[in-house]
């Protein structure tokens, strides 16, 4: 997302990068040809991110709906503007991650159906997921997330 873009309703992908703060700095590009192999420890390759299918509520309507009356959900759901969720209504747990408004993850958490989350400072943004799934993408605190909207 640039500065001036506006979220809005509609798909999205994300992207997770597994690999943040391993490997070289500008990342891993594999063994160049001819190159001799330098002293010292061996370079860590930086695992390709993972890609993630997003649904993003960026209206009222759409982050008061949310994810009430499923049975689950493939990918996550991003909701923006927001800084808390509950579980109210909700069929299934979820795992919440609270997002600083450069997308890098501030809190982790698990909620169990019918449960109220509190509000956390500096959070603008709330990525939804089925429970288990964050943990699967490595995600964790301090991750950074970019995200492409999916032209219309």
């Amino acid at each position: 997302m640039g500065k001036r873009e506006r979220w809005r309703d509609g798909r999205a992908t994300l992207y997770v990068d597994r690999g943040a703060g391993t490997g070289t700095a500008a990342g891993y590009a594999g063994p160049l040809e001819g190159a001799e192999p330098l002293e010292g420890p061996a370079e860590v390759p930086v695992e390709a991110p993972v890609e993630v299918a997003v649904e993003v509520a960026a209206s009222y309507r759409a982050r008061t709906r949310g994810l009430l009356g499923r049975d689950g959900i493939e990918g996550a759901m991003l909701l923006t503007p927001a800084s808390s969720v509950h579980t109210f209504r909700m069929r299934f747990a979820i795992d919440v991650a609270h997002l600083d408004r450069r997308l890098t993850v501030i809190a982790l958490t698990t909620m169990a159906p019918g449960r109220l989350g509190l509000p956390r400072l500096r959070a603008r943004h709330v990525l939804e997921a089925e429970a288990g799934a964050m943990a699967a993408w490595g995600l964790r605190v301090g991750s950074p997330l970019r995200v492409r909207l999916t032209t219309r």
